[in-house]
C-alpha cells in the first residue's frame, strides 16, 4: 500500500499599496506564520509606494540580515496585532520577503510579480486586510491530493467595522466588500472561479493560462474594478479542458470592512465597477462563459433574496425592505456598468492585457 503524497509546498502572496493599512499587513503576515500546515514563504508586494517598502524592509528583511550577522540565539517575543497572536524572535521574522510590484499599478500586476518570485509548488493570495484561521493553508492544500485540482479557494468571513452587519445589507450582496456571499454551495465543490482575496493555484496553472490580466483588476483607491481572477480562471480552463476548480468552506480567513464601505454609496459605486469589469470578461472570453454563473445568480439566488427581505419587512424584521431594495438597487447598478463597459470595450475606450508570468527563481 502505497503512502499518501505529500501536502505541496505553498508560497503565500499578500499584495499591499497603502501604509494606512499598515497593522492589517502585520496581522495577516502574523495569521500565515501561524498555520498548521506552514508555508514555504510569505511574499509582500508593494505597489509603488516606496515609503511603504523600506518600511516593510526594516520591519522584516533588514532586521532578519541583522540577526543573522550577530548570530544570535532565537528569542522569541510576542505581542498583539489586529488580535492575532503575532510571535517573532528578536531578530526579526524568517521566511518574509519583501518585494516591489515590477508591473503596472494595480492588484493583478502585484500578483503576477508575487507569482514570478515564488518557490512554492502552489501559490496562495491572501488580502492585505484580512487574517487567516490556523487551518486555512491545510485545508487549501487538501485539494491538491486530486492531481486534476488546479485551484482552491476557501471561505471569507467580513469583520464590520462597526461591530455588526448593517440591517439593509443584503448576504447575497457580501461579494461587495470581497467576502463570500450568500448562494454559493457549501462544502467543498467544484465552481467556475475562485475569489481572488482567498486563493491558490498550482504553479502550473499559470504556465498553462498565463497571469492575471492588467486593466481589469483594483489600481489602489480608484474605483473598485475587480473580476480578474474570474477571467483568469476562465481562460485556465480553456487551456486547460481538463482543470478541476474548487472551493473549500473550511478555509476561512477573516476580511476587514471599514466603514467607509458599509454605506448604500459605496454600495452602489462597487455594484456599478462590478458590471464594468464583468463587461470586460465577457469581451476576453465571451459573453456565454464570462456570465454563465451571473445568469443562476441572478435568476435564482437574488429573487429569492429579495422575497425574504419582503417576508422580514413583512414581520417587522429589522432591514427587511432595505435588503429587499439593495438587490434590486444592486442589479439595476450592475446592469448599468455592464452597458457602460460593453460600449467603451467596443470602441475600444478600455484596454487589458493578459502574458505570460516572467520566470521566477522558484525551483
Amino acid at each position: 500500500m502505497s503512502a499518501p503524497a505529500a501536502a505541496p509546498t505553498v508560497s503565500v502572496v499578500i499584495c499591499v499599496y497603502t501604509e494606512d493599512r499598515w497593522e492589517d499587513i502585520l496581522a495577516a503576515v502574523a495569521s500565515v506564520r501561524a498555520q498548521s500546515h506552514p508555508a514555504r514563504e510569505t511574499l509582500l508586494v508593494v505597489d509603488h509606494n516606496e515609503a511603504l517598502r523600506v518600511r516593510l524592509l526594516a520591519e522584516y528583511e533588514e532586521s532578519r540580515s541583522a540577526r543573522g550577522a550577530r548570530g544570535m540565539r532565537d528569542v522569541d517575543g510576542v505581542r498583539d496585532v489586529g488580535g492575532v497572536r503575532d510571535v517573532r524572535d528578536v531578530g526579526g521574522v524568517r521566511g518574509v520577503r519583501v518585494l516591489a510590484n515590477a508591473g503596472p499599478r494595480g492588484l493583478s500586476a502585484g500578483r503576477n510579480t508575487g507569482i514570478a518570485a515564488s518557490r512554492g509548488e502552489v501559490i496562495a493570495f491572501l488580502d492585505d486586510d484580512a487574517v487567516a484561521e490556523r487551518d486555512w493553508l491545510r485545508h487549501l492544500t487538501e485539494g491538491y491530493a486530486d492531481p486534476a485540482v488546479v485551484a482552491v479557494g476557501g471561505r471569507t468571513v467580513p469583520i464590520w467595522a462597526s461591530g455588526r452587519r448593517p440591517d439593509w445589507f443584503p448576504e447575497e450582496f457580501d461579494w461587495v466588500v470581497g467576502c463570500t456571499y450568500r448562494g454559493l454551495p457549501p462544502g467543498r465543490v467544484r465552481v467556475r472561479n475562485v475569489l481572488g482575496g482567498n486563493a491558490s493555484f498550482r504553479r502550473e496553472a499559470f504556465d498553462a493560462a498565463g497571469g492575471f490580466a492588467t486593466g481589469i483588476g483594483r489600481d489602489g483607491d480608484r474605483r473598485p474594478l475587480g473580476c480578474e481572477e474570474t477571467e483568469l480562471c476562465i481562460r485556465l480552463s480553456r487551456a486547460r479542458p481538463d482543470a478541476v476548480l474548487l472551493i473549500d468552506d473550511r478555509a476561512v480567513i477573516h476580511h476587514r470592512v471599514p466603514e467607509a464601505r458599509e454605506h448604500f454609496g459605496y454600495f452602489r459605486t462597487r455594484t456599478y465597477a462590478e458590471g464594468l469589469s464583468k463587461a470586460l470578461v465577457a469581451r476576453s472570453v465571451g459573453a456565454g462563459r464570462g456570465l454563465e454563473s451571473e445568469r443562476r445568480y441572478t435568476t435564482r439566488v437574488l429573487p429569492r433574496g429579495v422575497l425574504r427581505g419582503l417576508g422580514d419587512a413583512v414581520l417587522a424584521r429589522p432591514g427587511g425592505a432595505g435588503r429587499a431594495g439593495a438587490i434590486v438597487a444592486g442589479v439595476l447598478t450592475a446592469a448599468g456598468g455592464y452597458v457602460v463597459g460593453s460600449v467603451r470595450a467596443r470602441r475600444g475606450g478600455v484596454v487589458f492585457s493578459s502574458a505570460p508570468v516572467g520566470e521566477g527563481a522558484h525551483g
